[in-house]
């Protein structure tokens, strides 16, 4: 991981432009950047969508197998709306003015099986920064069976990645989770992560191992006591939940930055990068589906990326209506603002970009190949 990345001091006319005219538009209608009514109705019915099912089936109401499967898939729905619309504003300080409101609310993450300070310094420094840049931003990091960067290494099984790579975007939550909080903790403290973002290591590994027991006891141990069954059956429940949640929230993130017309910048021999920060975001980020109301709705306005990596402090709740202003900026400047009409394009433009980065690279060619 290299984090002496730097960006160069170029352009900053874009942004200081695009700042003023975003604040002019709060300012002039007199509105917060944080959460509104419509952001807390929202909260409601996403906690709602995750605990009203899952005490349904503590009831024992339900006895049916298709009917508990059917109130766990809804829990999954709960589960990505939560880290889509209520965990990611809060753990970006967008959700309220109030510092205690966005680290409570931010704790939602652990609620739901993650680890918050995590997946701050994943999204929020690393991705955040240093967007699509291999080796740096996480999310695009080698994964064994996917390729999702030019320079990450190739392997034969690539080539079909367009193919499988659907399916494993369900074990994203659960491998969270289970494998990957422990493996990023330890990550961080041994690169001095930890130190760099003055957080104490005894402290997030006491919080992420307390929150863990906490959350692995509520969500299996709890419902093999309370209707006195195996564990078996609760646990193919729990891997329902979790596939859902993590398909959806892969298919939303994914199409966003690994898709066809991204860009993967690199730094030079002097760690510098080609384009200011904001300018960089531009080159590395895609909208889609603008006039999805409702599906913009259920994802928490991500898809306006564009407009959350420039103002990741806004709540999304805000994102349609200062989309345009950035797009009409990006239009004065000569800086590109792209996105794909619908949800649908999006995903196909993802699943060409995997296709794309599963062919072998030419300098992985045989010598002998070249040759011929």
């Amino acid at each position: 991981m290299n984090l002496n990345l730097r960006f160069p001091a170029q352009r900053p006319e874009f942004f200081a432009t695009l700042s003023q005219r975003v604040n002019a538009y709060f300012k002039t209608n007199q509105i917060e950047r944080t959460a509104n009514t419509e952001m807390v109705i929202k909260t409601i019915f996403m906690f709602s969508l995750y605990f009203i099912p899952y005490f349904l089936v503590l009831s024992g109401l339900f006895t049916s197998w298709w009917a508990l499967a059917a109130l766990c898939v809804v829990m999954g729905l709960g589960v990505a709306g939560i880290g889509l619309s209520i965990m990611h504003d809060a753990n970006h300080g967008a959700y309220s003015s109030k510092k205690w409101v966005n680290d409570l609310l931010g704790y939602s993450l652990n609620l739901v099986g993650g680890h918050y300070w995590n997946w701050r310094v994943q999204h929020n420094v690393l991705h955040h920064t240093y967007t699509n840049v291999h080796d740096t931003d996480e999310d695009i990091s080698p994964r064994g069976v996917l390729r999702m960067a030019p320079g990450s290494e190739w392997k034969p099984m690539h080539r079909y990645q367009h193919i499988y790579a659907w399916f494993f975007y369900g074990l994203l939550t659960l491998v969270w989770i289970t494998f990957k909080d422990f493996q990023r903790l330890i990550k961080y403290q041994r690169e001095g992560l930890v130190k760099k973002q003055k957080a104490s290591a005894v402290g997030q590994w006491t919080g992420l191992l307390l929150t863990k027991i906490l959350y692995f006891g509520y969500v299996i141990v709890i419902p093999m006591q309370v209707l006195s069954i195996g564990f078996w059956p609760v646990f193919t429940g729990f891997l329902i939940m979790h596939y859902v949640a993590g398909f959806i929230l892969a298919i939303i993130f994914q199409p966003a930055h690994v898709v066809e017309g991204t860009e993967y910048p690199v730094g030079d021999e002097n760690n510098m990068l080609e384009n200011a920060w904001a300018i960089h975001q531009m080159h590395t980020t895609t909208n889609f589906g603008h006039r999805e109301k409702l599906f913009s709705w259920y994802v928490g306005g991500l898809n306006y990326q564009v407009e959350h990596h420039l103002f990741p402090n806004i709540c999304h709740v805000h994102y349609r209506a200062i989309a345009p202003i950035v797009a009409q900026t990006a239009k004065e400047f000569g800086v590109p603002y792209k996105s794909k009409d619908t949800f649908w394009d999006a995903l196909v433009a993802h699943a060409r970009q995997l296709k794309s980065l599963g062919q072998r690279p030419v300098a992985a060619e045989p010598a002998a190949a070249l040759a011929a």
